[in-house]
Protein backbone atom coordinates (compact mmCIF):
# COMPACT_ATOMS: atom_id res chain seq x y z
CA UNK A 1 0.00 0.00 0.00
CA UNK A 2 1.35 3.43 -0.90
CA UNK A 3 1.44 6.09 1.77
CA UNK A 4 0.55 9.56 0.56
CA UNK A 5 1.74 12.67 2.39
CA UNK A 6 -0.02 15.86 1.42
CA UNK A 7 1.72 19.18 1.82
CA UNK A 8 -0.47 22.21 1.47
CA UNK A 9 1.07 25.42 0.11
CA UNK A 10 -0.80 28.70 -0.20
CA UNK A 11 -0.08 31.66 -2.41
CA UNK A 12 -2.15 34.65 -3.49
CA UNK A 13 -3.82 32.89 -6.37
CA UNK A 14 -4.12 29.21 -5.66
CA UNK A 15 -3.81 26.30 -3.29
CA UNK A 16 -1.48 23.53 -4.41
CA UNK A 17 -1.34 19.97 -3.16
CA UNK A 18 1.89 18.06 -3.42
CA UNK A 19 1.61 14.29 -3.21
CA UNK A 20 4.73 12.36 -2.22
CA UNK A 21 4.61 8.61 -2.68
CA UNK A 22 6.74 6.60 -0.29
CA UNK A 23 7.94 3.51 -2.12
CA UNK A 24 8.58 1.52 1.02
CA UNK A 25 4.84 1.15 1.57
CA UNK A 26 3.21 0.24 4.85
CA UNK A 27 5.10 -1.24 7.77
CA UNK A 28 5.27 -5.00 7.55
CA UNK A 29 3.73 -6.12 10.81
CA UNK A 30 1.52 -8.61 8.95
CA UNK A 31 2.77 -10.37 5.82
CA UNK A 32 0.98 -12.59 3.33
CA UNK A 33 3.54 -12.23 0.53
CA UNK A 34 5.46 -15.46 -0.01
CA UNK A 35 8.38 -13.64 -1.63
CA UNK A 36 10.69 -12.51 1.15
CA UNK A 37 12.52 -9.25 0.46
CA UNK A 38 14.94 -8.20 3.19
CA UNK A 39 16.57 -4.75 3.30
CA UNK A 40 20.26 -4.81 2.53
CA UNK A 41 21.08 -3.84 6.12
CA UNK A 42 18.92 -6.60 7.62
CA UNK A 43 20.71 -8.40 10.46
CA UNK A 44 19.96 -12.09 9.90
CA UNK A 45 22.18 -13.49 12.73
CA UNK A 46 20.60 -11.37 15.45
CA UNK A 47 21.48 -13.78 18.25
CA UNK A 48 25.13 -12.84 17.79
CA UNK A 49 24.25 -9.76 19.86
CA UNK A 50 22.98 -11.82 22.82
CA UNK A 51 25.59 -12.31 25.55
CA UNK A 52 26.82 -15.88 26.03
CA UNK A 53 25.94 -15.86 29.74
CA UNK A 54 22.24 -15.06 29.23
CA UNK A 55 20.05 -18.08 29.79
CA UNK A 56 17.69 -19.03 26.99
CA UNK A 57 14.71 -18.41 29.28
CA UNK A 58 15.68 -14.72 29.55
CA UNK A 59 15.52 -14.07 25.80
CA UNK A 60 12.45 -12.86 23.92
CA UNK A 61 12.23 -14.96 20.77
CA UNK A 62 10.04 -14.53 17.66
CA UNK A 63 8.45 -17.75 16.45
CA UNK A 64 5.74 -19.07 14.18
CA UNK A 65 2.65 -21.09 15.07
CA UNK A 66 2.17 -24.18 12.87
CA UNK A 67 5.36 -23.15 11.13
CA UNK A 68 4.94 -25.36 8.06
CA UNK A 69 1.19 -24.82 7.56
CA UNK A 70 1.23 -23.27 4.08
CA UNK A 71 -1.15 -25.76 2.42
CA UNK A 72 -4.80 -26.67 2.94
CA UNK A 73 -6.78 -23.55 2.13
CA UNK A 74 -7.89 -20.59 4.30
CA UNK A 75 -8.99 -22.73 7.24
CA UNK A 76 -5.57 -24.35 7.67
CA UNK A 77 -2.95 -21.96 6.29
CA UNK A 78 -1.08 -20.16 9.06
CA UNK A 79 2.12 -19.11 7.27
CA UNK A 80 3.18 -17.94 3.84
CA UNK A 81 7.00 -17.91 4.02
CA UNK A 82 9.06 -21.03 3.43
CA UNK A 83 10.98 -22.41 6.39
CA UNK A 84 14.26 -21.12 4.96
CA UNK A 85 12.83 -17.62 4.61
CA UNK A 86 11.30 -17.67 8.10
CA UNK A 87 14.72 -18.37 9.56
CA UNK A 88 16.36 -15.64 7.49
CA UNK A 89 13.66 -13.20 8.62
CA UNK A 90 14.61 -13.83 12.26
CA UNK A 91 12.24 -16.59 13.39
CA UNK A 92 13.95 -18.79 15.98
CA UNK A 93 11.09 -20.99 17.21
CA UNK A 94 9.32 -23.59 15.09
CA UNK A 95 6.02 -25.25 15.96
CA UNK A 96 5.64 -28.61 14.22
CA UNK A 97 2.86 -31.17 14.24
CA UNK A 98 4.14 -34.54 13.06
CA UNK A 99 2.55 -37.85 12.13
CA UNK A 100 4.61 -41.03 12.31
CA UNK A 101 4.00 -43.68 9.68
CA UNK A 102 6.34 -46.64 9.25
CA UNK A 103 9.80 -45.10 9.70
CA UNK A 104 8.95 -41.56 8.55
CA UNK A 105 7.70 -38.49 10.38
CA UNK A 106 5.46 -36.31 8.20
CA UNK A 107 4.74 -32.66 9.01
CA UNK A 108 0.98 -32.12 9.21
CA UNK A 109 -1.69 -29.57 10.03
CA UNK A 110 -4.80 -31.48 10.95
CA UNK A 111 -5.25 -34.09 8.23
CA UNK A 112 -3.33 -32.02 5.67
CA UNK A 113 0.21 -33.11 4.79
CA UNK A 114 2.44 -30.03 4.52
CA UNK A 115 4.67 -31.38 1.74
CA UNK A 116 7.61 -31.95 4.08
CA UNK A 117 9.01 -34.63 6.32
CA UNK A 118 10.49 -33.86 9.70
CA UNK A 119 13.88 -34.93 8.39
CA UNK A 120 13.63 -32.29 5.65
CA UNK A 121 12.84 -29.68 8.31
CA UNK A 122 15.92 -30.70 10.29
CA UNK A 123 18.07 -30.56 7.16
CA UNK A 124 16.89 -27.01 6.42
CA UNK A 125 17.54 -25.86 9.98
CA UNK A 126 20.96 -27.51 10.03
CA UNK A 127 21.92 -25.79 6.78
CA UNK A 128 20.87 -22.43 8.25
CA UNK A 129 22.83 -23.01 11.46
CA UNK A 130 25.87 -24.09 9.47
CA UNK A 131 25.78 -20.71 7.73
CA UNK A 132 24.92 -18.67 10.84
CA UNK A 133 26.75 -20.35 13.71
CA UNK A 134 25.81 -17.68 16.26
CA UNK A 135 22.14 -18.68 16.13
CA UNK A 136 20.01 -21.33 17.82
CA UNK A 137 16.63 -22.65 16.65
CA UNK A 138 14.04 -23.91 19.14
CA UNK A 139 11.67 -26.64 18.00
CA UNK A 140 8.45 -27.84 19.57
CA UNK A 141 7.27 -31.22 18.27
CA UNK A 142 3.59 -32.08 18.69
CA UNK A 143 2.98 -35.76 17.92
CA UNK A 144 -0.16 -36.47 15.93
CA UNK A 145 0.43 -40.22 15.66
CA UNK A 146 -1.91 -42.77 17.16
CA UNK A 147 1.09 -44.08 19.08
CA UNK A 148 2.42 -40.72 20.19
CA UNK A 149 5.11 -42.22 22.40
CA UNK A 150 6.86 -43.66 19.35
CA UNK A 151 7.56 -40.15 18.02
CA UNK A 152 10.23 -39.62 20.68
CA UNK A 153 12.17 -42.65 19.47
CA UNK A 154 11.75 -41.69 15.82
CA UNK A 155 13.16 -38.22 16.56
CA UNK A 156 16.04 -39.78 18.51
CA UNK A 157 16.93 -41.85 15.48
CA UNK A 158 16.92 -38.79 13.24
CA UNK A 159 19.25 -36.82 15.53
CA UNK A 160 21.53 -39.71 16.54
CA UNK A 161 25.23 -38.75 16.69
CA UNK A 162 24.41 -35.09 16.05
CA UNK A 163 26.32 -33.04 18.60
CA UNK A 164 24.51 -29.87 17.57
CA UNK A 165 21.18 -30.81 19.14
CA UNK A 166 20.12 -29.93 22.69
CA UNK A 167 17.89 -32.63 24.22
CA UNK A 168 18.71 -32.09 27.90
CA UNK A 169 16.03 -30.84 30.30
CA UNK A 170 18.50 -28.37 31.81
CA UNK A 171 18.21 -24.70 30.88
CA UNK A 172 21.27 -23.66 28.84
CA UNK A 173 22.77 -20.24 28.32
CA UNK A 174 23.18 -18.74 24.88
CA UNK A 175 26.81 -19.72 24.63
CA UNK A 176 25.94 -23.40 25.08
CA UNK A 177 23.44 -23.57 22.22
CA UNK A 178 24.96 -21.49 19.44
CA UNK A 179 24.73 -23.42 16.20
CA UNK A 180 22.32 -25.91 17.76
CA UNK A 181 18.75 -27.12 17.47
CA UNK A 182 17.06 -26.91 20.87
CA UNK A 183 14.10 -29.21 21.50
CA UNK A 184 11.27 -28.25 23.85
CA UNK A 185 9.34 -30.95 25.68
CA UNK A 186 5.64 -30.83 26.44
CA UNK A 187 3.03 -33.51 27.09
CA UNK A 188 3.92 -36.68 25.15
CA UNK A 189 7.10 -35.29 23.60
CA UNK A 190 9.82 -35.69 26.21
CA UNK A 191 13.05 -34.46 24.62
CA UNK A 192 14.52 -31.11 25.58
CA UNK A 193 13.71 -28.18 27.84
CA UNK A 194 10.37 -28.27 29.68
CA UNK A 195 7.84 -25.87 28.18
CA UNK A 196 5.20 -23.68 29.80
CA UNK A 197 2.41 -22.76 27.38
CA UNK A 198 0.45 -19.68 28.42
CA UNK A 199 -2.49 -20.53 26.18
CA UNK A 200 -5.70 -21.15 28.08
CA UNK A 201 -8.45 -23.56 27.12
CA UNK A 202 -10.21 -22.29 24.03
CA UNK A 203 -8.12 -19.10 23.78
CA UNK A 204 -7.21 -19.92 20.19
CA UNK A 205 -10.90 -19.64 19.25
CA UNK A 206 -11.72 -16.10 18.15
CA UNK A 207 -15.19 -14.60 17.93
CA UNK A 208 -14.14 -10.97 18.40
CA UNK A 209 -10.67 -9.57 17.72
CA UNK A 210 -10.78 -7.26 20.75
CA UNK A 211 -11.31 -10.26 23.03
CA UNK A 212 -8.29 -11.91 21.43
CA UNK A 213 -6.17 -8.82 22.13
CA UNK A 214 -7.15 -8.91 25.80
CA UNK A 215 -6.32 -12.62 25.99
CA UNK A 216 -2.86 -12.03 24.55
CA UNK A 217 -2.18 -9.31 27.14
CA UNK A 218 -2.99 -11.78 29.92
CA UNK A 219 -0.78 -14.42 28.30
CA UNK A 220 2.17 -12.05 27.93
CA UNK A 221 1.81 -10.94 31.56
CA UNK A 222 1.98 -14.59 32.58
CA UNK A 223 5.00 -15.10 30.33
CA UNK A 224 6.86 -12.18 31.91
CA UNK A 225 6.33 -13.62 35.37
CA UNK A 226 7.68 -17.02 34.28
CA UNK A 227 10.69 -15.77 32.30
CA UNK A 228 14.14 -16.56 33.66
CA UNK A 229 13.21 -19.87 35.26
CA UNK A 230 13.96 -23.50 34.42
CA UNK A 231 11.28 -23.67 31.72
CA UNK A 232 10.88 -22.17 28.30
CA UNK A 233 7.74 -19.99 28.09
CA UNK A 234 5.55 -19.91 24.99
CA UNK A 235 2.71 -17.57 24.02
CA UNK A 236 0.64 -18.14 20.89
CA UNK A 237 -0.90 -15.00 19.39
CA UNK A 238 -2.59 -17.04 16.66
CA UNK A 239 -6.27 -17.79 16.45
CA UNK A 240 -9.16 -18.82 14.24
CA UNK A 241 -12.87 -18.15 14.18
CA UNK A 242 -13.71 -21.59 12.84
CA UNK A 243 -15.77 -23.46 15.39
CA UNK A 244 -17.42 -20.29 16.70
CA UNK A 245 -20.64 -18.70 15.49
CA UNK A 246 -19.66 -15.03 15.41
CA UNK A 247 -16.15 -15.65 14.11
CA UNK A 248 -16.94 -18.23 11.44
CA UNK A 249 -15.34 -16.05 8.75
CA UNK A 250 -12.22 -15.25 10.75
CA UNK A 251 -9.55 -17.39 9.12
CA UNK A 252 -6.08 -17.56 10.73
CA UNK A 253 -4.93 -15.00 8.14
CA UNK A 254 -7.77 -12.59 8.91
CA UNK A 255 -7.08 -12.86 12.64
CA UNK A 256 -3.37 -12.23 12.10
CA UNK A 257 -4.12 -9.29 9.82
CA UNK A 258 -5.71 -7.53 12.80
CA UNK A 259 -3.65 -8.96 15.66
CA UNK A 260 -0.13 -8.52 14.26
CA UNK A 261 -0.22 -4.70 13.92
CA UNK A 262 -1.91 -4.45 17.33
CA UNK A 263 0.76 -6.72 18.85
CA UNK A 264 3.53 -4.52 17.48
CA UNK A 265 1.91 -1.43 18.99
CA UNK A 266 1.43 -3.20 22.33
CA UNK A 267 5.09 -4.30 22.50
CA UNK A 268 6.39 -0.86 21.49
CA UNK A 269 5.11 0.62 24.75
CA UNK A 270 7.90 -1.22 26.56
CA UNK A 271 10.71 0.39 24.57
CA UNK A 272 11.37 3.19 27.11
CA UNK A 273 11.88 0.51 29.78
CA UNK A 274 15.42 -0.25 30.93
CA UNK A 275 15.67 -3.19 31.05
CA UNK A 276 12.76 -4.21 28.85
CA UNK A 277 10.58 -7.11 30.00
CA UNK A 278 11.18 -10.65 28.82
CA UNK A 279 8.28 -12.42 27.11
CA UNK A 280 9.87 -15.75 26.17
CA UNK A 281 8.76 -17.21 22.84
CA UNK A 282 6.02 -15.36 20.93
CA UNK A 283 4.60 -17.61 18.18
CA UNK A 284 2.59 -15.87 15.46
CA UNK A 285 0.72 -16.40 12.21
CA UNK A 286 1.83 -14.40 9.14
CA UNK A 287 4.31 -12.13 10.98
CA UNK A 288 5.95 -9.34 8.99
CA UNK A 289 9.62 -8.46 9.29
CA UNK A 290 8.91 -5.23 11.19
CA UNK A 291 6.99 -7.12 13.88
CA UNK A 292 9.77 -9.73 14.05
CA UNK A 293 12.29 -6.93 14.54
CA UNK A 294 10.20 -5.32 17.27
CA UNK A 295 10.29 -8.60 19.20
CA UNK A 296 14.02 -9.10 18.63
CA UNK A 297 14.79 -5.54 19.76
CA UNK A 298 13.19 -6.18 23.14
CA UNK A 299 16.42 -8.02 23.95
CA UNK A 300 18.67 -4.98 23.66
CA UNK A 301 18.92 -3.35 27.04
Amino acid sequence: MEMILKFMTMDNTSQQTLNIFLCHGKDLYFNDNKNLVLPGSYNIPWMAGVQDFRTLSLITIPGTHDSMAVYGGPELECQVLSLKDQLRAGIRFLDLKVFGLADTLYVMHGVMYQHSTFKEVLDTVRAFLSEFKSEAVLIRVQPESFEKSTVNEMVRILISNDQNVWVSSGMPNMGQVRGKIVFLQHNTFTLGIPLINTIGKGSDKVSHIKDKDNTIVKQLNEATEACGGDNAVLTYTSGTGFGTFWGMFLTPKRVAEKVDPWLNQYLMQFYPNQPRPCFGVIAMDFPGIDLIQTIINLNWW
